[in-house]
């Protein structure tokens, strides 16, 4: 007896909420054997645990339900957007089980993890200037949307209000329900600057004396994929530049040094910007008598290879 596989009906209802299950719902990880001080505890959500194997998973989700449930996106086109990778794996995961072919534009220096993992998943590549960066690629998509507007559906996560709203609605809800409420600080890195924008907005209606501290790498020749120096980079429409509390620096190396650590102490493989978010809770915690911070770890090591061959 055979049994025959039935390809799901495009943008159907009941189809969208199955992938909507395997959306979030991430677990809090509290380090202990990194880094430890009395009275300030340090947790961060172990966001590739989700369909796409990131924190991007839930923006890439969230937009492309919107669009189909606004008819933004009708079928027989093609998603389109600018990614440095994560976002990009994220749209490419969720859209072959929904059906929906995609296009990314990417800087070329992405790593080979990357782009292997996205040719695995039958996006369309369009590979644009490494020195540009996602500036360029996002320059390199808008184009590409003008000259064809009726093949596409341009999604623009840096500027698509749902990106935020993504985790104003389920990221910051699960760290106040899985801290009970006691969260004091929230760190987070600024890329398209959706996780800390939605998660601090979120918690700050919480309780206003929730601290936010935004990180940003300590020069733009960083090796964080996805982040902005903000300086000199092209600023995200959906950021809230008054959100912050505070800001700090991330340094690139330092992270690699705390891949190591982490990796040998508590068991997490991590990757750069996961690493560097862990570094900045570590300085703010430093300076506390007590407290419970809470970031995010992005995805882990899948994506890193050179990373991890220079690292050990």
């Amino acid at each position: 007896m055979t049994t025959s596989i039935k390809t799901p009906q495009l943008f159907s209802e009941p189809r969208l909420d199955h992938v909507a299950q395997l959306i979030g719902r991430t677990p809090l990880y509290e380090i202990t054997r990194a880094w430890s001080k009395p009275g300030v505890r340090i947790l961060a959500k172990l966001e590739w645990q989700q369909l796409g194997g990131s924190v991007k998973s839930r923006p890439a989700f969230h937009i492309l339900k919107a669009a189909i449930e606004t008819g933004a996106l009708r079928p027989g086109q093609r998603l389109l957007d600018a990614t440095s990778g994560n976002t990009g794996i994220a749209y490419a995961s969720i859209g072959a089980a929904l059906g929906i072919p995609v296009s990314l534009c990417l800087p070329e220096n992405a790593s080979p993890e990357r782009i292997q993992i996205l040719r695995s998943l039958g996006v369309e590549l369009i590979l644009t200037s490494k020195y540009e960066g996602t500036d360029g690629a996002q320059m390199v998509a808008k184009e590409r949307f003008a000259d064809d507007p009726g093949r596409y559906f341009y999604a623009d996560q840096y500027a698509n209000e749902a990106n935020w709203r993504a985790h104003y609605d389920t990221t910051a809800v699960e760290i106040w329900e899985q801290t009970e409420g006691q969260i004091s600080h929230f760190v987070a890195g600024l890329g398209t600057t959706g996780t800390f924008t939605g998660v601090g907005r979120r918690l700050k209606e919480y309780r206003t004396d929730i601290q936010l501290v935004a990180l940003q790498p300590n020069n733009p020749l960083h090796g964080l994929e996805g982040w902005k120096h903000l300086e000199t980079a092209i600023v995200p429409p959906i950021y809230a530049p008054d959100l912050a509390d505070r800001y700090a620096e991330a340094d690139t190396e330092a992270a690699y040094a705390t891949i190591k650590h982490v990796a040998q102490t508590e068991g997490l493989l991590l990757s750069p910007s996961a690493a560097a978010n862990l570094n900045g809770a570590v300085d703010l915690a430093r300076d506390l008598d007590e407290g419970l911070i809470v970031t995010t770890f992005a995805d882990d090591s899948a994506k890193y290879a050179e990373v991890y061959r220079h690292i050990f």
